[in-house]
């Protein structure tokens, strides 16, 4: 299994950034989707999850009403689309396959990944 996360880069607040991760030796469409990131000092964050079928999406709060996950499971891809950037939000974004979506805390919504896959940076900076 390789999940392969980019589209990251340095972006000035109030800025937006597409992220994509794009899968290989899995079909996505049988799994929860879901992205972490991680900043330097800081606990990792599960930031947004997306349940297999039944529309289940969340997001941390830090990121909620900003951020949005999608998933194109006939390009095997799943995307964040992350709008109104602060300088809290630079980390390095990987995406997921965890077991399932479920709000553990306010910026925990998966369970412990099965998969992730390599990084991509955000640094969000004037």
């Amino acid at each position: 299994v390789q999940l392969q996360a980019f589209g990251g880069g340095l972006v000035q607040p109030g800025g937006s950034l597409r992220l994509s991760c794009a899968a290989s030796g899995i079909t996505l469409d049988d799994y929860a989707i879901g992205w972490i990131r991680q900043a330097p000092g800081k606990e990792r964050e599960g930031v947004s999850c997306a349940s297999r079928r039944d529309g289940n999406v969340l997001y941390a709060d830090s990121v909620k009403g900003r951020f949005t996950i999608s998933r194109d499971n006939a390009k095997n891809t799943v995307y964040l689309q992350m709008n109104n950037l602060t300088h809290g939000d630079t980390a390095a974004y990987y995406c997921a396959i965890p077991p399932g979506c479920w709000r553990i805390s306010a910026d925990q919504v998966m369970g412990v990944p099965l998969y992730r896959g390599q990084g991509t940076q955000v640094t969000v900076s004037s």
